[in-house]
């Protein structure tokens, strides 16, 4: 399970630390792709390939459900970890989620994110303010 919230740069080739406690859990390959909101989603293989099969199951017919899928699986790109525990970054994944310099990786439970440092505030901020609404709207699933 990946957790915690930690705040690195990205260097001039695009390259930047995945935080230790997430290296074990991430292995030495793993996907990262655009994700929603703005950031990008970091796998280990085998919730990528979890993944994967749900997405499969989507019907092709649907409109959301393609463009969904191809948004997803688009941006998709495998990476391994240098001998120092960074990343590199592709260009158009760091143009997507804005990331310049500074950003946060934050672990949610079976997947990673990285954020723009400022997207990430941004976030933060707005999501507090409806942060009692959000739960009241979660209750159904006894959380």
């Amino acid at each position: 399970m990946f957790m915690g919230e930690y705040r690195h740069n990205v260097d001039e080739k695009g390259r930047m630390i995945i935080p230790a406690k997430f290296r074990e859990g991430l292995g030495q390959s793993f996907v990262v792709t655009r994700g929603l909101d703005k950031c990008l989603f970091v796998y280990p293989h085998e919730e990528w390939t979890k993944l994967e099969e749900q997405l499969k199951t989507l019907p092709f017919t649907k409109k959301d459900a393609r463009a969904f899928t191809r948004f997803f699986f688009s941006g998709a790109s495998e990476c391994e970890l240098d001998k120092q525990g960074r990343v590199n970054l592709a260009s158009p994944l760091r143009q997507y989620a804005q990331i310049e310099k500074e950003c946060v990786v934050i672990g949610v439970s079976n997947r990673v994110e990285v954020w723009s440092q400022s997207m990430w505030e941004h976030y933060v901020g707005e999501s507090e303010e409806s942060l009692a609404e959000i739960s009241e709207n979660l209750m159904d699933f006894d959380l």
